[in-house]
């Protein structure tokens, strides 16, 4: 799906698409964009994780194609053109931020005409079945019960998790149409890794098959969606 887009996008601009990356982490998905040619600029608030970025940007030759600033999502304004990326990226962002709605709002500004945002966020009905599953009945519940979808307990790394319904609306809100919205894990994540070992080609063929397929989609470890403005 990413892919299309950045070749729509070398077809609009005829020229190297633009990425924003917010809150990219180590950088594995931006050196793998800037690999194949993107022009790439990571928004990351860990001087660690920079670091492992430079490192990784190094080593593959790219170093020159990604831009890395140290900051959060609220600096968005003064680091990104408004309408001025091809794609912008917020893979598990959502589930950190102090208020999702502005976030969104900073992010979709900085989408270019015809342009995408690409969101994945943790699935809070995948965290109740996951732990159903291992006999963590107590917390299961816990997780269900809560509108965040959070334990609320020391160790806990996420302020929120979203269901599909509730992600739809939060980038219906940020005046986004949403395009794509598929599960990500559906199977994989639930079969021991014996299965994964011993046929992972009808493994990845069933997993892509049920990443649009509700009930399947909506219980994905992790939900992905393609919206535009």
């Amino acid at each position: 799906m990413l892919d299309a887009e950045l070749t729509a996008a070398r077809d609009r601009r005829g020229a190297a698409p633009h990425v924003l990356d917010v809150g990219a982490g180590s950088g594995v998905l931006a050196v793998s964009l800037a690999a194949d040619g993107c022009a790439v600029t990571v928004v990351e608030p860990s001087p660690n994780a920079l670091a492992t970025l430079h490192r990784r940007a190094v080593e593959a030759g790219v170093a020159d194609r990604i831009t890395a600033v140290q900051s959060d999502s609220d600096a968005l304004a003064d680091v990104a053109t408004p309408g001025g990326v091809d794609l912008v990226l917020a893979h598990g962002l959502l589930e950190v931020v102090d208020d999702p709605g502005t976030t969104l709002a900073a992010l979709a500004g900085a989408v270019a005409p015809g342009g995408a945002l690409s969101v994945v966020v943790a699935n809070r009905f995948a965290a109740v079945l996951h732990r159903a599953v291992a006999g963590r009945l107590v917390d299961a519940r816990r997780l269900l019960d809560d509108p965040a979808g959070t334990l609320r307990a020391p160790g806990e790394t996420l302020l929120r998790r979203f269901d599909t319904d509730g992600l739809t609306a939060l980038l219906t809100d940020a005046d986004l149409v949403v395009e794509v919205l598929q599960g990500q894990g559906v199977v994989s994540d639930l079969v021991g890794g014996s299965v994964l070992e011993a046929n992972p080609d009808a493994l990845a063929e069933l997993e892509a098959a049920a990443a649009r397929v509700p009930p399947l989609r909506d219980i994905a470890t992790r939900l992905h969606a393609l919206a535009r403005r």
